[in-house]
């Protein structure tokens, strides 16, 4: 960017930042995520120091904490509170680490690491060990009289063990449950509800009515000890949260003494996989220096303390700037906007490239090559655009046409009348070829057989179809760039252990269109049932069907032969669409031919292991919500152990919807009720397996 434009977008970043801010620290709301603020004020950051010609007195990243709010008396605080630093990484924190080694040079310095609770911080007063008064942050200097909300809290003691005049700090925070009852109650009322814990717990302090924060059940940890008259005040941060647990107040007890480097990472990281499963929300870790007066030497800066740092969780969203948009062609023909991204770290990874779906998903985003957007992990895996942040535009952002031919063979492409999705329609598109590889080698897992692989192999011409995988020989591979002894040995073993696949698992590796894990395996269910009525039935002795425990592709034919579209809908899992792909693929020659190379090149379909139990079959479910005794993909599994089905969408057919965390009604719960099938909670699900 030249000096222009760096100005402007510093004006814009700070217009941004401010209203973001207000809506976070005043009105208790915001329209993005913390991740998202704290993103734009990293790159305002950065700018900054860069141009400092363009700081501010007014800028976000000159002041501590946020404006205060005038519905409540304004106290001054008798200690100012700082903010902390951000680390965003481990690399950020070992360059902190070194940093304050250098300032007590020689000396063994041990961290105390406490979770970092996303609530709102608050600091008490007891004056003779009674609660007298409670002040938010505010601006560090002043902060808001809050006592009468404060007081609610269950938590807090009116009283401590010991007749001291104490200054304390901690975080009022909410758990969990009590924040989708609170939703469930705002929605009830007709309110908008909260956008997270974080934003309730605010709000709810800021309640003018205490009557109705006393029916939140807010809670408090305590980790600062200020001002005060104690006896022997504690001489290092871990004696200050033992102290306070005698005092009488609550503190988080995940806290951890730390010797080293390694000790705070491998913290870190224990912390980060508990997340999901506390009862309350935690944005990061703070890492503080143990021994105070090593904190006191080591000082503080204009805005924040040199001993103390906020290491942050991997963002599950950030912000970026789009550099370009392409457009890929996928198995099925299927034509995806991607976003190229500057490369910007979330959730854990760099990100350089996003998914906008399909053409009416980047109409609807109106996202511009120039954007600045917001970035997020779908599901934690795939990295898409979430929203363009369009009051960042400078009016030289461009607009994105989508193709009307296939960008890799120039062909016609079409979209059929209800679909969102655009298809070129040459089904020999060498782009569609290269992705039914990838998928294959991806699904039957055949180590060493990625995406660079297998462009050698088609660039080579060693492969027409997906049964040719199974026939490459040594030789040819050898001639490969970079292929040795050793990897042309791993990789003909993995290619021979793919051999060996479950009916489920090979079904989906066959990149039908619309048949994705979920229904291959209600398929591979449908064949076996199909062929067990053939074996079972007297008029049907002519067409010869394998026992289950020996089924082979050959049989898999045999039924293909004898679909139809009545059939297949009646199963539970397919509907008209699928039916429809799935009768297609199965009719045209050349698939059928497919399927008979495979066969001779030695596919074996195995058994998938036993169920651990029966309690649930012939029983199917519908998971919706976020669940939080599980992720997806265990109650998948714990729905197979137990001989149930787990489906995508919910039919007439469809026995259980289990409901779990959301705050609005999903749409597979509409459909539920609008069938009247039973919806069960989490709770009602887990006791399905005792």
């Amino acid at each position: 960017m030249d000096k222009k434009e760096v100005g402007l977008r510093i004006e814009k970043l700070k217009e941004k930042i401010k209203e973001l801010n207000y809506q976070y620290f005043i009105l208790d709301r915001s329209e993005v995520s913390e991740a998202v603020r704290d993103s734009l004020k990293h790159e305002l950051k950065q700018l900054e120091s860069r141009f400092p010609e363009y700081i501010t007195s007014d800028s976000p990243t000159q002041r501590v904490g946020a404006v205060l709010s005038s519905r409540f008396a304004k106290i001054k605080h008798l200690t100012p509170k700082k903010s902390l630093q951000d680390a965003f990484s481990e690399e950020d924190v070992s360059d902190w680490l070194e940093k304050i080694a250098k300032l007590v040079p020689g000396q063994q310095i041990t961290y105390v690491c406490e979770m970092k609770i996303d609530g709102l911080n608050v600091t008490l007063h007891y004056e003779n060990g009674v609660f007298v008064r409670a002040i938010t942050r505010g601006d560090g200097e002043m902060g808001e009289d809050v006592t009468h909300t404060i007081k609610t809290i269950e938590a807090v003691p009116l009283r401590l063990s010991e007749n001291v005049n104490v200054e304390v700090s901690g975080e009022v925070y909410i758990t969990k449950e009590a924040f989708k009852k609170i939703n469930a109650e705002q929605v009830a009322l007709g309110l908008e509800p909260f956008a997270n814990a974080r934003n309730s717990a605010a709000g709810t302090v800021r309640q003018l009515d205490p009557a109705i924060v006393a029916k939140r059940n807010l809670s408090m940890f305590f980790y600062a000890i200020d001002e005060n008259n104690l006896e022997a005040p504690p001489r290092r941060q871990s004696a200050v949260l033992e102290r306070l647990m005698n005092l009488g107040l609550p503190v988080n007890k995940e806290f951890a003494v730390c010797e080293n480097a390694n000790e705070i990472f491998d913290y870190l990281k224990k912390e980060q996989k508990k997340r999901d499963s506390l009862d309350y929300e935690i944005d990061g870790v703070v890492i503080k220096v143990n021994d105070k007066s090593q904190q006191q030497a080591m000082g503080f800066t204009a805005k924040a303390p040199r001993f103390s740092i906020a290491y942050k969780f991997p963002a599950e969203q950030s912000t970026t700037k789009v550099l370009d948009i392409h457009v890929q062609v996928g198995r099925t023909g299927a034509l995806t906007p991607v976003a190229v991204l500057s490369p910007v770290r979330v959730a854990g990874s760099t990100v350089s490239r996003a998914t906008l779906h399909n053409e009416d998903e980047l109409k609807r985003k109106d996202v511009r090559i120039g954007d600045t957007v917001i970035v997020q992990k779908a599901g934690d895996v795939i990295p898409e655009i979430v929203e363009v942040l369009k009051d960042l535009r400078i009016g030289e952002e461009v607009e994105f046409k989508f193709p009307k031919l296939c960008p890799v063979c120039d062909s016609r492409v079409e979209r059929r009348e209800g679909e969102s999705v655009t298809r070129c329609t040459n089904p020999e598109c060498f782009a569609q070829d290269r992705e039914r590889f990838i998928h294959f080698a991806a699904v039957l897992d055949i180590d060493g057989l990625g995406e660079k692989v297998i462009d050698l192999l088609l660039e080579h011409q060693l492969v027409d179809d997906l049964s040719d995988i199974f026939t490459i020989t040594r030789d040819e591979l050898m001639l490969l760039p970079l292929f040795k002894e050793k990897k042309t040995t791993n990789l003909l073993k993995s290619i021979e252990k793919a051999k060996n696949v479950s009916m489920e698992r090979f079904l989906f590796a066959l990149g039908i269109r619309h048949v994705g894990e979920e229904t291959a395996i209600s398929l591979a269910e449908f064949v076996k049932e199909e062929a067990q009525e053939i074996r079972e039935s007297a008029e049907n002795l002519q067409v010869h069907i394998n026992d289950s425990q020996h089924f082979s592709i050959p049989d898999l034919l045999t039924i293909a032969n004898l679909l139809t579209r009545d059939k297949l809908e009646g199963f539970d899992g397919f509907g008209q669409k699928v039916a429809d792909e799935i009768l297609r693929w199965f009719s045209t020659e050349k698939n059928q031919q497919l399927l008979k190379k495979l066969h001779e090149a030695g596919i074996h379909f195995i058994q998938e292991a036993e169920p651990l139990s029966r309690k649930l079959s012939g029983k199917s479910f519908v998971v919706t919500g976020t669940l939080l005794a599980l992720s997806r993909e265990q109650a998948k599994e714990r729905i197979r152990q137990h001989g149930g089905k787990f489906v995508a969408a919910v039919t007439g057919k469809t026995h259980f919807v289990v409901v779990g965390q959301g705050e609005k009604e999903s749409t597979k719960e509409k459909q539920a009720k609008k069938l009247k099938i039973p919806i069960i909670s989490e709770q009602e699900f887990l006791k399905m397996f005792d």
